[in-house]
């Protein structure tokens, strides 16, 4: 399982957060209800001495001078039922109720002692209090039901898990969005590089990267500038061997159509020769997309030799050698060349226009149509071949502009055609898209170059 800086991160924040809320929850829990429970014993413990004050001895005996109003001053509570006992060292009662428990065992004199006990099946909190009055031990007792206590502890406990809850709540959100933050330089750099084509090879930009990524970006950027060079290194390989390949070639076809018309007369000879004419040529043209391929790609392209040019003019001046292979296979190649001014690369171009037209007469069937056509609209120059051939698949219409693809093998041609002009399209800031012709006979190959200023 590969790990994720992102889940360590929100780990190793989030659990120690929730750990130390847990934490803090329980000791500010123990902080409200510890003070609470210490007020409520204290103040049975102020009734129990509230008690003494009204205890006399008189001639030998102990009473208590309660009224009946301080009774009932003393047990009224809206919430709690309240007791009091007030007993003798031998345990008789002399005032209060007498099934309160013992309070006779507390020991030390003048030092109040609670505790918990049951009153009449109820649990209550005692208050126990020894006095001497007139050196005779007295046992005061002042007890009171849990209601009241039970419904604050409720509060403090429902009230701090409310807020515990709300705290740990907005803790956790604020580390994700911390989080995220903090991951966005490295989402910004996956997305920049998602968004190249397989020839971009330019360096990443410094100005917005954090400290930390610096690094991994100055490996990043030394790794596409080895990349840069070893496409250099081979595009210039390409483009070498194809010029020093392209000049011999030429000479050899020459010297075959010289053999050729020397020895027409000798069937056997002038089918030779003319096979190996025919070979030489597919050679040639193979050199040539070569040398056109490693001129159209990216790295090679300087927008400083682009000029303005009419591309009416430069089709005019293109397609006037495949007049002869058009009218060996009988087919009508035909123009519709309006004014069209561009910015570009000439030679570029020548062979743009020299592949869409090689590749639609090269697939067309005998005695079938093809048309190139230009013109200019308000943001863009068009540039159109129409042909009236058996159309492309669909399943194929994507995979026709890669290298070396070819949808019919029985047709000679290397499959770089597609891929030169896509090339030199995207070169100029174009596009080339595809559609099927009139009642989806043919194919329509269009390049679309927008105008510039």
């Amino acid at each position: 399982m590969r790990s994720s800086i992102k889940f360590n991160l929100l780990k190793w924040l989030i659990a120690p957060l929730l750990a130390v809320n847990l934490i803090g929850a329980g000791l500010t829990y123990w902080l409200a209800w510890l003070p609470a429970q210490d007020a409520f014993d204290q103040s049975l413990t102020d009734a129990a001495w509230a008690l003494t004050s009204q205890i006399k001895r008189v001639r030998g005996k102990t009473s208590l001078e309660l009224t009946k109003q301080a009774e009932q001053m003393l047990r009224s509570d809206h919430f709690d039922t309240m007791y009091f006992v007030v007993r003798d060292s031998a345990g008789e009662t002399l005032a209060g109720d007498r099934n309160f428990p013992l309070v006779n065992h507390i020991t030390d004199a003048n030092e109040p002692v609670t505790y918990d006990g049951v009153m009449n099946g109820e649990q209550v909190r005692i208050a126990a209090l020894y006095v001497s009055i007139e050196r005779t031990p007295i046992y005061i007792g002042v007890a009171e039901t849990f209601r009241k206590r039970n419904q604050t502890h409720y509060v403090i406990l429902i009230s701090l898990l409310l807020m515990d809850g709300a705290l740990t709540f907005f803790s956790v959100a604020i580390v994700l969005i911390a989080v995220n933050k903090g991951l966005s330089p490295l989402r910004e750099l996956r997305q920049n590089l998602d968004q190249r084509n397989h020839d971009n090879l330019t360096p990443i930009e410094f100005k917005e990267t954090t400290e930390e990524l610096t690094p991994v970006v100055s490996a990043i950027n030394s790794l596409l500038e080895n990349i840069r060079k070893g496409a250099t290194a081979q595009q210039n390989f390409l483009a070498n061997v194809a010029h020093q390949i392209r000049t011999p070639l030429t000479g050899l076809r020459l010297q075959l159509e010289w053999l050729h018309q020397r020895h027409a007369a000798e069937p056997e000879t002038a089918h030779s020769t003319e096979l190996m004419t025919s070979s030489v040529e597919r050679m040639v043209r193979q050199s040539n997309q070569l040398l056109a391929l490693a001129r159209a790609e990216p790295s090679r392209f300087k927008p400083t030799h682009l000029e303005d040019l009419s591309l009416d003019k430069l089709v005019e001046e293109s397609v006037q050698h495949f007049i002869e292979q058009a009218d060996k296979k009988q087919i009508d190649l035909g123009f519709d060349l309006q004014p069209a001014r561009m910015k570009g690369d000439r030679f570029m171009l020548r062979d743009l226009i020299d592949n869409l037209v090689d590749n639609a007469v090269r697939y067309s069937p005998p005695q079938s149509t093809v048309t190139v056509s230009c013109r200019e609209q308000e943001d863009a120059t068009l540039l159109m071949v129409e042909d009236s051939g058996p159309g492309i698949a669909p399943e194929h219409r994507e995979l026709i502009f890669d290298r070396f693809y070819r949808v019919d093998d029985k047709i000679a041609g290397s499959g770089l055609g597609l891929a030169i002009v896509r090339d030199i399209a995207k070169d100029h800031g174009g596009e080339i898209t595809l559609t099927s012709g009139n009642a989806n006979c043919g194919t329509i190959f269009t390049v679309r170059f927008p105008r510039q200023g």
